[in-house]
């Protein structure tokens, strides 16, 4: 493990109440990424985040996107109308670990809007090609697009839109 973040993350995991999830994290993490590391053969890494209601640290699987240091969160929960839970955490404790592999980054996440989203979704869809799908199945819900940076202590919120901090983030469970 390599730059393994802050302290936030030293106890209290609390595995996923969802048997896949739970199990495809703890093979994952227990063979250093070497098995349980794809959904329908792409690859994927673990985010682990702090609960926003409960601050326990949670786990969930999410797709490898990677573009030199930077990261892609895409909180689709494969087009149902609500966010996954993972989003809200995300924007209640903007800082995150990723295991890809071995290997545990610390990361901030910061959501993306405009020109910048839609660049960021031609990524995307390079590496998961049922995100156009999952677009047009959020029933009108606008899928949140997080990018995972490395992590600098200065940085400030997570948001970069003040028009969506109204927005209610932790709005279900599902997610890839």
């Amino acid at each position: 493990m390599s730059n393994a973040g802050p302290d936030r993350f030293a106890g209290g995991y609390e595995p996923s109440p969802v048997p896949r999830v739970r199990d495809q994290v703890a093979l994952y993490e227990a063979t250093d990424g070497s098995q349980g590391n794809t959904l329908e053969d792409r690859p994927v890494v673990i985010l682990t985040s702090v609960g926003a209601k409960s601050g326990k640290v949670r786990k969930n699987p999410i797709m490898r996107i990677k573009d030199n240091d930077t990261y892609v969160a895409v909180a689709s929960a494969a087009g149902a109308p609500k966010n996954p839970s993972w989003y809200g955490n995300l924007v209640a404790h903007p800082d995150v670990l990723i295991q890809d592999g071995a290997e545990v980054i610390h990361l901030h996440p910061r959501e993306v809007f405009g020109d910048e989203k839609q660049r960021w979704w031609a990524v995307a869809e390079r590496f998961w090609p049922h995100y156009p799908e999952y677009r047009r199945l959020s029933a009108g819900r606008e899928i949140p697009l997080l990018l995972l940076e490395p992590a600098d202590e200065k940085r400030g919120p997570a948001r970069t839109n003040p028009a969506a901090a109204s927005v209610s983030p932790c709005q279900g469970s599902r997610g890839h």
